[in-house]
């Protein structure tokens, strides 16, 4: 193909890409989803073993009462665990949409990709030889665990003959995710500290206090930035490797940073809530189909979206069966499993 025929078929991937692309669509969803999110947030505060009126909370938010039982319960307990819901949620979305941008594979998830079995697996250990670590290190912990599971699936993945397609990624993930756990599970057995992993194996907020939201929010915010920034390359990189080149892009650069914020947010998800899946899978998709393939648009609608899914899980799990309480996970898993079983039967024809 000559260089005038090559630039014509990436001109016209762009215009294929502005023609997909939705933002006034993508405006509704940002702010219609904001709306969303913020009565969400206030109707999980106010529903819990001790019912509070959303006056209650309101109150309690801007004009704090210390000798009150009920606000001390907003402030201390229940509004931490919120924020951490919709934090998370954010984290594992757009991790999942980066993911996916990158190796252009829609089955790409930090759950089914082996990145939060790794941080399970290392937090597994911190519980068994460093009791009492703060968890300002618990993070880094976490972080390393991460990589380590996703470098490990990338690495068995690509052994194969035929090279790295996007089942072979996810069952390598299936597989690694299986043996982290199952290695997890036997470290708990042996120096006993299954309570203590419990949380994690489960899945949930309930554990959630300020001092985890203080360390993890710098991280957070950071890479959501950095997300922002690199999602017109992540646009780019998702048309294609090659064509990501002739557009001048550092396509290995890009990659680089974009799995160190995927790290960052996936580690910094795990080590609040535990190894929640398909949050990443669900919500790109889900974004993806209402606003386009513009990643400019994906990814902060994604930020929405992502915290109002799990704030919404962390919601229904204490209404199932109150006054106990549901495992997200298990709650995100009856939509995540059919949903992914979906995708692997249409082969990711949509990207």
């Amino acid at each position: 193909m000559s260089a005038s025929a090559e630039v014509s078929a990436e001109i016209e991937k762009l215009t294929e890409i502005k023609k997909h692309s939705h933002p006034i669509v993508a405006v509704v969803v940002l702010f219609g989803g904001m709306f969303a999110l913020l009565v969400a947030i206030g109707l999980s505060i106010s529903f819990g073993a001790a019912d509070i009126k959303l006056a209650t909370v309101w109150t309690a938010v801007f004009h704090f009462d210390p000798d009150l039982t009920q606000h001390q319960i907003i402030r201390e307990i229940r509004m931490p665990r919120v924020l951490g819901a919709a934090m998370v949620g954010s984290c594992f979305a757009v991790a999942g949409a980066l993911m996916q941008g990158m190796t252009r594979n829609p089955l790409a998830d930090s759950g089914l990709l082996g990145l939060n079995a790794g941080a399970a697996f290392m937090l597994a250990l911190c519980f068994a030889f460093l009791p009492g670590l703060p968890y300002m290190y618990l993070i880094m912990y976490s972080f390393l665990g991460a990589g380590l599971g996703v470098g490990i699936v990338y690495g068995v993945g690509s052994m194969s003959r035929g090279g790295l397609t996007s089942m072979r990624l996810v069952l390598a993930g299936a597989a690694v995710s299986a043996l982290l756990g199952a290695l997890s599970e036997g470290v708990a057995l042996y120096f006993r500290i299954g309570q203590d992993l419990a949380f994690w194996y489960a899945g949930g907020v309930s554990g959630t206090k300020w001092v985890h939201l203080q360390i993890m929010t710098p991280w957070i915010i950071v890479a959501m930035i950095g997300a922002l920034i690199l999602s017109r390359s992540i646009t780019l990189l998702s048309l294609g490797e090659e064509v990501a080149i002739g557009l001048g892009q550092r396509t290995k650069t890009i990659k680089l940073v974009g799995m160190i914020i995927v790290l960052i947010l996936a580690g910094a998800a795990v080590s609040v809530v535990g190894a929640v899946g398909f949050v990443g899978l669900i919500v790109p998709h889900l974004t993806r189909f209402l606003v386009g393939h513009d990643y400019r648009w994906i990814i902060p609608c994604s930020i929405v979206l992502g915290g109002l899914l799990v704030v919404l899980a962390d919601l229904g799990a204490r209404m199932i069966n109150p006054p106990y309480e549901t495992p997200i996970g298990a709650l995100i898993a009856l939509i995540g499993v059919p949903f992914f079983l979906y995708l692997a039967r249409k082969g990711g024809k949509e990207l």
